[in-house]
């Protein structure tokens, strides 16, 4: 061990070294399916991803008549979409829990990190529009005293 007697020797005694970025492998189950699961709110989505024509499947039923309302079949549509795959996978959905808002969210989250999981190669993408990231806004408990989680009762002077 040398003696440093500056600070430039400091950066000629030790080579910088650069921790690796991890490496993410590609998780398939035996039927060559990537599972993943996704939560939004109270609602918590499992997903299956495979090779196929592009269908989605929510709890047994197609994504069309689970999810009636088109802003919510656009929002599961997004991870497919944003890496030019909406035709090359087919998607099953086990979803339950909350309202149909917070499950279209949870199985976008799901979708994302199943496709992350068949194709590693997919995560920056996904990972900057934030599909990876659990959106952690819950509903706040209610309070004791109180009307609803904040909401006080009507004060009345007499």
């Amino acid at each position: 061990m040398a003696v440093l007697q500056s600070l430039a020797d400091l950066g000629q005694t030790t080579q910088a070294v650069q921790p690796e970025a991890p490496r993410y492998e590609k998780k398939v189950d035996a039927q060559g399916r990537a599972y993943a699961t996704g939560k939004r709110k109270d609602a918590v989505a499992r997903v299956w991803v495979k090779p196929g024509s592009g269908q989605i499947t929510v709890n047994d039923r197609p994504v069309e008549v689970y999810f009636a309302r088109p802003v919510l079949q656009m929002i599961i549509q997004q991870p497919l979409q944003l890496v030019n795959r909406a035709t090359q996978y087919d998607v099953v959905v086990s979803v339950a829990g909350g309202g149909l808002s917070g499950q279209a969210g949870a199985v976008r989250h799901g979708l994302a990190k199943a496709l992350t999981h068949y194709e590693p190669e997919l995560r920056p993408p996904l990972k900057r529009e934030g599909f990876l990231t659990r959106d952690p806004r819950v509903v706040e408990r209610k309070k004791y005293g109180k009307k609803k989680a904040r909401r006080s009762f009507q004060f009345s002077k007499r």
